[in-house]
């Protein structure tokens, strides 16, 4: 049979587009994937979203290379954005909040901890576009008629959204002020369950951990013996000196060190970051605050401090009873008691420990504003750091063991 070779001509080209899609497509590896040991089973997507009804937005902004010219780039920033409940529900959920230490912004947070309901979507970004992120998240509520039901009553729409920042500093344009409405709105609209883009993306896109590119991390704890809940954690990661980087417990920043991009008069640790726990366990918003405590032993697990120049703010929120915010004068609601909470105090040290390293993972070496390179943390010399320490996960073996 003779074919047109037309067609052969197109055959071709759908094949070469289907193989670019594929490579541009296809994950990057997770901690897991280097057989670093974590203690816990995780969810089946291992990320926040593993929490029934949580879905996650990014917009991501890169654009332009060489010298730094304020105002016009280069740019290395962006937007993340935590629906609780998914961007179609307006119910509020219980939450509180854990300051490690304050040199962070968080907005908001005066009302979850005293009211202790979260309404709306979280917001993460660069640290001079919170003020920008927070009012977009606003007018898309209003324009979009998705106000909270915890709103005041009446013909006002008032809203307190829950908005939190690292610094992209030295790669990002950062008083350039680019994250624009359009880009919260895209973060925001796009936000959808399953799989969760790591590293480089969204509010991590300049960001650096422990002298190496760092970014947006996540990962999930399933409960079965304790009420089969879930526990899940998103994290910014920015944070960190290089010489107290530890993962599995081995010390890699004695062993390997990133070439500093930060001026000698930049205080060592300097940078933030920001710990969002989800969870479908009923709690209440005391018992929340105590959840987001134990997310910083994650961030003490892998080397951070909570430094004098670092922003480690935490927050957790519970997906469990739903209209407790809209009841009626008296709201019936369910929690765990607190002889009950070890589980899931385990759970969120152990998913914001692997979200930080799946952070490091995944992010790619990126050079941003002044052709300065911060470089991915090396995939093959960890692996050789963990054989030396017999700390690679044996197939079949359990991590706690070792």
């Amino acid at each position: 049979m003779k074919v047109d070779p037309r067609v052969l001509t197109l055959l071709t080209i759908l094949c070469l587009a289907c193989n670019v899609n594929a490579q541009q497509s296809a994950p990057k590896p997770r901690a897991r994937d280097l057989a670093i040991p974590f203690r816990g089973t995780p969810g089946l997507l291992n990320a926040i979203t593993d929490v029934p009804g949580v879905e996650v937005g990014f917009a991501t902004l890169i654009s332009g290379d060489g010298k730094l010219v304020e105002g016009q780039g280069p740019v290395r920033t962006g937007v993340t954005v935590i629906f609780p409940r998914g961007k179609e529900s307006l119910d509020s959920v219980m939450a509180g909040i854990f300051n490690l230490n304050g040199n962070g912004e968080m907005t908001g947070a005066n009302w979850v901890i005293e009211g202790g309901f979260l309404d709306g979507p979280i917001g993460i970004t660069n640290t001079h576009s919170v003020g920008l992120v927070r009012d977009s998240i606003i007018k898309w509520q209003h324009d979009t008629h998705r106000e909270p039901k915890n709103s005041m009553d009446g013909p006002y729409f008032l809203a307190l959204p829950v908005v939190a920042e690292t610094a992209d500093v030295p790669l990002n344009d950062i008083n350039g002020f680019h994250v624009r409405p359009d880009d919260v709105f895209a973060a925001l609209n796009s936000a959808t369950g399953g799989p969760v883009r790591e590293g480089n993306v969204g509010g991590g896109t300049g960001m650096i951990c422990f002298g190496w590119k760092g970014g947006t991390g996540t990962a999930s704890r399933k409960l079965a013996a304790a009420g089969d809940y879930m526990v899940g954690v998103l994290v910014q990661a920015n944070n960190g000196r290089p010489d107290r980087l530890t993962i599995a417990g081995v010390p890699i920043g004695d062993e390997l060190r990133p070439t500093s991009v930060r001026p000698s008069t930049v205080p060592p640790g300097t940078g933030s970051i920001i710990v969002i726990v989800a969870t479908d366990a009923p709690l209440l918003p005391s018992q929340l605050e105590r959840l987001a405590k134990r997310a910083a032993l994650g961030v003490g697990r892998v080397g951070g401090l909570g430094e004098n120049s670092s922003g480690d703010l935490m927050l957790a929120f519970s997906t469990a009873n739903p209209n407790a915010a809209t009841s009626g004068p008296v709201a019936k609601i369910d929690m765990l008691s607190n002889d009950s909470l070890d589980p899931l105090f385990g759970a969120a040290a152990d998913a914001t420990e692997e979200a930080i390293v799946n952070a490091m993972i995944a992010a790619e070496t990126m050079t941003g504003a002044d052709n300065i390179t911060v470089p991915a943390l090396p995939h093959d010399k960890l692996i050789e750091i963990l054989k030396k320490y017999e700390r690679q996960q044996i197939p079949g073996s359990s991590p706690a063991s070792k």
